[in-house]
């Protein structure tokens, strides 16, 4: 079903169950601090796993929201916030004005639009969320209950494209697949995605895994005609698996666009969840392309270097959680992080880049 690339089990020994945290926290957004101009609702319940883009001076945050708690079921918000609220601290104590961007309309996210990842490629901007598809609560049918839908932003508004989707002969075996991203590299495009699968012998597992398309997939699904209350499908083939849990986690996944540091070199974070209380943290990874093994990491933090340590990010709807799915590099050695924290609140952290590099270099992996 898939093919392990030789780096996932170095990765699996290197690392361990304990945290050396480097984040320096900014503030939160909570939902008393938005309004919704778009919806009957003044204020969400609940404002969490944020994404983001800068734009100059401002940052277009995307964040995951809930209006009630019947089923959980989510919308995508945008807010306009500078940068310099950000850093400040301001954040926490001004109001913002919200626009419901992406909300559930097919049947690929019907139940819901969750966890947005933002980014630019060739200067347009794009946006993968995990949709909560028609079989979600369905207690027949247990496969593809998420999976990964790509919006593009067409002038002012953001379209829905496409939903990625594996092999036909492979499907069955799929619960879930989340915590997208895209990344284009050269001539190739590279889907980064957490298949959650039943193996062949019985068991399950969540995989980080990359496939990679043609470059030239993009323009041909963007200029496919809608389809009523659907999305066009587009098969993942050949998936190679990066890395997967380790002994301490019940699952992984991945978490913010990586960052271009130098030529076809990448940082990013991914999250862990421990098989002891499922709290969720995060590590990093340095990323390198090679045409001849494709998007592989070259090294790891060994330990977490995020944690809940702040009552917002241990209290919420979903205790002891931080959930990174933004990664800004603001200037030469600072990195701004947006995350959920406790499924409640929007974080904003910030992290130094030599700090990073420092705890990877611990985890070389050749």
């Amino acid at each position: 079903m898939y093919k392990e690339h030789s780096v996932c089990n170095r990765i699996y020994n290197i690392r361990e169950f304990k945290t050396t945290d480097i984040v320096k926290r900014l503030g939160i957004l909570t939902p008393k601090n938005i309004h919704l101009r778009n919806f009957p609702i003044d204020t969400p319940h609940a404002i969490f796993n944020a994404t983001g883009i800068k734009e100059n001076d401002i940052v277009e945050v995307y964040a995951r929201i809930i209006t009630g708690y019947y089923m959980y079921i989510s919308a995508i918000v945008k807010i306009e916030i500078l940068l310099d609220d950000i850093l400040s601290g301001m954040v926490s104590n001004t109001h913002y004005s919200a626009e419901i961007v992406i909300k559930p309309d097919v049947k690929q996210d019907i139940y819901g639009c969750e966890d947005p990842r933002a980014f630019t490629l060739d200067n347009e901007q794009y946006m993968i969320y995990t949709g909560r598809t028609i079989w979600y609560f369905n207690p027949v049918v247990r496969k593809e209950r998420t999976l990964p839908v790509l919006a593009y932003k067409n002038k002012d508004l953001w379209e829905k494209i496409c939903v990625f989707v594996h092999d036909e002969k492979f499907r069955e075996n799929v619960i879930s697949d989340k915590d997208s991203i895209l990344v284009k590299i050269d001539d190739k495009l590279l889907l980064l995605h957490r298949p959650h699968v039943i193996l062949r012998d019985g068991t399950e597992s969540h995989l980080c895994t990359v496939s990679e398309f043609d470059v030239n997939i993009l323009e041909r699904i963007k200029n496919k005609k809608d389809k009523k209350h659907t999305l066009d499908e587009v098969v993942i083939k050949n998936p190679t698996i990066i890395m997967k849990e380790s002994e301490f986690e019940v699952k992984i996944g991945w978490g913010t666009p990586p960052v271009e540091l130098s030529k076809n070199k990448y940082i990013m974070l991914l999250h862990g969840v421990d098989k002891y209380i499922e709290a969720y943290r995060a590590f990093a990874a340095l990323f390198e392309y090679r045409k001849d093994e494709g998007f592989v990491p070259i090294a790891i933090t060994k330990e977490y270097i995020f944690e809940p340590k702040e009552i917002y990010e241990i209290y919420g709807d979903r205790p002891y959680v931080v959930f990174p799915c933004g990664l800004i590099k603001i200037n030469k050695n600072e990195l701004l992080i947006i995350y959920g924290a406790a499924d409640y609140f929007t974080g904003f952290g910030l992290l130094r880049i030599d700090d990073l590099l420092s705890i990877l270099d611990k985890g070389n992996l050749e």
